[in-house]
């Protein structure tokens, strides 16, 4: 069975929403664990990650304040910054940790579920 994460990326890819990734999330994704030969399709998917720029650094600071200043955020507070310049939807399984940039500026999407054949959506 593949994650809901994955099965949201295929459906993107099927059809042809942009996908890409800041450094900051790129290097989160390195530390792993994955492979090499993962590693070298994850870049064929997201191509050349978008750096995080001067200005970037300035509105990560102004988020990380404006929400509490929370230990062990910035990185979150970064990877928001670079998606609210690069105007950017961020997708996530993590929302917890994102929706509080929300009233900030952030289009957060988040992963969409798999739903077993057959199974219907709880109301």
């Amino acid at each position: 069975m593949i994650s809901p994460e994955d099965a949201s990326l295929r459906g993107w890819l099927r059809r042809g929403a942009p996908v890409g990734a800041s450094a900051v999330v790129w290097a989160e994704l390195l530390c792993g664990p994955l492979t090499a030969r993962e590693a070298e399709l994850a870049r064929l998917v997201v191509g050349e990650p978008v750096p995080l720029r001067g200005d970037d650094a300035a509105l990560a600071a102004s988020l990380y304040n404006a929400t509490g200043r929370r230990r062990g955020a910035l990185a979150d507070c970064m990877v928001a910054a670079a998606a609210i310049r690069s105007e950017a939807e961020l997708a996530t399984a993590n929302e917890a940790d994102f929706a509080r940039f929300v009233p900030l500026g952030l289009r957060l999407v988040p992963a969409e579920p798999v739903r077993p054949a057959g199974s219907h959506r709880r109301k």
